[in-house]
Order: structure tokens, then sequence, then C-alpha cells
């Protein structure tokens, strides 16, 4: 069976507990001392008053110079004890024999207790032990004429009258004591009870191996997290998400607003507006991530959002590799089916004696695809590029646009990696067959890939609608698409590729109506 472990609120209750009442009972104490210091100091001056004012009563001396003292000192001395509430009142002789005591019986003995400093002239009071037990007592010198000592009083009040009183100011003591314990140990369970609906009732060692399993998960897993706050502050960004988001590792996110953190555009938006997100590409710098966002709640209140970002550039750029090359394999598929369609004609033409047409048919479009191979393949000696150019001609001819290599391309290898290379060729190529593809023939693409003045300028233009001149600040930073939805990346792809190698962009109309998108990247080693 497992061992019980108490959680942290029950533990903080029982500490509170015990250490509110052991203040409650050292303060009790404490107020029994002082008021058992007061009791006693309140007696000290109480006999030493009454002794003193005994002694310096005229028929006290007058009566210590009689021939039988203790006849009026002993009805004296009882009339004053009852009087003042003290327990004896003895008036003696300076060789202390007893003139007055509460027990008769001991009239005439010898007084029991210090009467040294009396006898010097010194009142005093001291705690002795006498016939009557412990007491608190005056000793106080009664003086004659020429300051003679003729006798000496003595007053007491017993240690039991004392406690008798002190147990008297018991209920008000603890009537103080109880509520202050009642009133801290209420205030403990509160306190302990809204701790364990913060806690969740975990114990100590329960919330140490999840922080450590929680902070070992969040700081090796592959993708990026950022969690938020209902008031849209940042409570936490894992190691990939500042990667992810070119954030320093020292840099101070937590506990700020997303606005006041230095963010991705795209990702400041998403993460300010808190709208849920499934699979959404956004850009980040030079990468494109896939954002997922989802409001998070805990029964039933809403605790703030989650975003997680993956990281798909290198996939990004191997899919649009993938689909040029789906497209050249669609477009050969395309082309050989036709080529059969053809040879059955011209065998049939051929069957019925008709030689020069089916010589003439057969010959013409294989001379047109033939010089379009021929003409890419001598301009450009990088495969791959040549590859996506022939594959793109295909498509266009498949969506009934005419696509023209400019006589002028030429490019011998690939001055600039080749994934970035065909990232911005092909990007806008597709940009540009998206643009015309609504327009009336006849629908026009013109491509151009060479090498100018130490740049290597790529320039796509097409016979569609254009850019509105607002829109084209954008189109390179923003994620902007000529695709209706707007949610493309082509264009933002490539503006990547731009940032990354320092080039330059621009868009321009020509006179014939043409929009232009034209890249310039530096070559390697070109002064800038």
């Amino acid at each position: 069976m497992a061992r019980r472990q108490w959680s942290i609120a029950g533990q903080l209750f029982a500490l509170q507990a015990v250490v509110v009442t052991l203040l409650v009972l050292a303060g009790a104490g404490g107020a029994v001392w002082l008021a058992r210091s007061d009791s006693h100091q309140a007696a000290n001056d109480e006999v030493l008053a009454v002794a003193q004012a005994v002694a310096g009563s005229p028929s006290v001396r007058a009566a210590l110079t009689a021939a039988d003292p203790a006849a009026t000192l002993q009805p004296y001395a009882e009339a004053t004890r009852r009087a003042t509430g003290t327990d004896f009142v003895v008036v003696m002789a300076p060789d202390r024999t007893r003139y007055s005591h509460p027990n008769t019986d001991l009239i005439g003995q010898p007084f029991i207790g210090d009467i040294g400093p009396a006898l010097g002239g010194e009142p005093f009071t001291v705690t002795n032990v006498g016939t009557l037990g412990e007491s608190v007592r005056a000793v106080v010198p009664v003086y004659g004429d020429g300051r003679r000592i003729i006798g000496l009083v003595s007053v007491g009040i017993t240690t039991r009258a004392i406690n008798r009183k002190l147990l008297a100011q018991a209920p008000v003591l603890f009537g103080a004591a109880v509520p202050a314990l009642a009133l801290a140990a209420t205030g403990s369970w509160l306190l302990s009870r809204r701790l364990r609906r913060q806690t969740h009732g975990l114990g100590p060692a329960q919330m140490t191996r999840m922080y450590e399993y929680y902070d070992a998960v969040l700081h090796s897993v592959r993708e990026g997290l950022v969690v938020l706050t209902r008031d849209r502050r940042v409570a936490l960004v894992n190691d990939e998400g500042r990667r992810l988001l070119g954030l320093a590792e020292d840099a101070a996110v937590t506990d700020r607003p997303v606005a006041g953190i230095d963010l991705p555009p795209a990702v400041a938006e998403l993460l300010a507006a808190g709208r849920d997100a499934h699979d959404e590409p956004v850009l980040a710098g030079d990468r494109v991530l896939v954002a997922n966002q989802r409001t998070t709640r805990f029964e039933g209140t809403v605790l703030g959002t989650v975003l997680t970002l993956r990281d798909q550039t290198e996939l990004r750029n191997l899919a649009s590799e993938l689909d040029s090359v789906r497209a050249l394999t669609e477009a050969l598929q395309a082309q050989t089916h036709e080529s059969a369609n053809r040879l059955h004609t011209v065998l049939t033409l051929v069957e019925l004696g008709r030689t020069d047409e089916a010589v003439r048919l057969g010959t013409r479009d294989l001379a047109l695809a033939q010089q379009l191979t021929d003409r890419v393949v001598g301009a450009v000696s990088e495969p791959a590029l040549a590859a996506l150019l022939l594959g793109k001609s295909a498509r266009a001819g498949e969506r009934g646009v005419d696509l023209v290599v400019e006589p002028d391309c030429r490019l011998d290898g690939s001055p600039v990696p080749g994934t970035d290379l065909i990232t911005v060729v092909g990007n806008l190529i597709d940009n540009a067959l998206d643009a015309v593809a609504a327009t009336p023939p006849p629908r026009r693409v013109r491509v151009f890939v060479g090498t100018r003045d130490d740049e290597l300028v790529v320039r796509v233009g097409d016979s569609g609608p254009g850019l509105a001149p607002e829109r084209v600040a954008d189109a390179f930073r923003r994620g902007w698409s000529t695709k209706s939805a707007g949610r493309g990346l082509g264009l933002a792809l490539v503006g990547q590729v731009v940032r990354r190698h320092g080039g330059t962009t621009d868009v321009t109309r020509t006179d014939g109506g043409e929009t232009v998108f034209t890249v310039r990247l530096p070559l390697p080693g070109a002064e800038r």
C-alpha cells in the first residue's frame, strides 16, 4: 500500500497550527509571568505602605512604651489586618518579641525572619517563610523620642493569597487567548484551503517531480511553444520557440505583454488576436512556420492560449521542388498521350496514301518541342533549373498560357544554392500563371534568368491585371499572394531568399500592360 503523502496545503496548515499554538501559549505564559510579577510588586507596595502607616501611628508608639504593649497593640493590629486585607500585622520589640499576631498563641514568641535592615533604620520588603507559610512581608522601624528605634512593624501577605488573586484573573486571560487562537486557526485554514485549490492538492515531492519532468520536456521538445496568460502576457517560451522566433536565450520575455516583445509580425498578430489556428503557415524571418493555437481551459475557466510552432522551411523548399517534378511528370504523361493520338493519326494518313500531310503533322510539334528543349538546355546549364523551366512550360501549355523563355536567357552553373534559385524562379512563374489564369487570351508569361553586372537577375513578366500600387510594397514581405484567398506563401518565400542573400526586388508595369517581377541577387564575392 502506497504511503499517503501530505499536500503542501496540509503541511502548511499543520505548521501554522503548531506555530500559532506555540505563540499563543508563549503569549499566555508571558502574560501569566507578567501578571504574577505585577501581583508580587503590588503586594510589596501594599505591605510596605500598611507597615509604614502602622509604624507612624502615635497610638502604636505610645503602646510600645506602655507596661503591657500587647493589650493595646493586638486589637489594633487585627483591626488593621482585616481593614487592609493583609494576612498578618505584627508589632514587635527590637529583640523580636511579638506584641501582636493573628495566632494569639504566638504573641510573646520571637519573630521569624530577617529584621536587620529595619534595625538599621531602613524599611525593606522580603519574601520569607514564617509561621503562616511563605509570604511577602515588609519590616519598618518605629521611632520614639530622639530617633530611637523602640519597635518594629511587619505586615505580610502570604503567597497563597497572591496566587488566589492571580487565579481570579485567569478567566480574563484565557478569554483573550482562546479567541486569538481560534482566529489564527481560522485564518490558517482559509489560507491552506486557498493554497490547496491553487496547488490542486499536490505534495512537495509531486510538485518537484512535475516541475523537473515538465521542464525537461519543454526544453527538449522539437516544437516551439509559447504560452500566454488571459491578459495576453507571455508565461513561457521554450528553447525551440526562442530559436524559431529569433529571440536571444537571455532575452527577458516572461511576464511581458506580447506587444512589448520583438516578434515576427505574423506571429505577433496571431498571438495578439488569440484566435484558434490549425496548421496555419506564418512567416518568421527567413523561416516558414506552421502554427497551431488553442485556448486553454481548466474546469471551465480560461487560462490563456498555447501556440505551437513547427519549422517547415526545408519541407516547403522540398515540396516546391517536388511540385516542379510532378508538374513535369504530368506534362510528359499528357504529351505521351497526345503523341500517341498524333501517331495514330500519322499512321492513318500513311495508310490513306497522304504521305506529305503525315510528315508535316508528325514533325511540326516535334520541332517546336525540340526547339524549346534545345533553347532551354543550351541556355541553362543548371539541370534542376532547366527541368523546372521545361516543366513550367508544359504546365503553361496545358493551361492555355504561352510561356516564353527570352532569347538572351543565359546561366552557366548556379551562382546561388540550387534550392534558392528554384524557389525564386518557380514561385515567380507560379505567381505569373495564377495572375493570367482568369484573363482572356492571349495569355503570356515571359521568363529571363541570367547574370548582369555581378548580379543574378530573375525577371518574370505576365499579361495579367497587375498589382495595385499600394500593394507592391507588401508583395514580398507579408505573404501576399495573387491567389484570391490571399493565403499563399510563394512571394513570401521569394522575399525570404532575397533577404537572406542581400538582394532586391522590383515590381513594374510596362507600356505594353505587362507586370514584371524582377529579383536581383548579388553574386558571391561581388563588391556591394
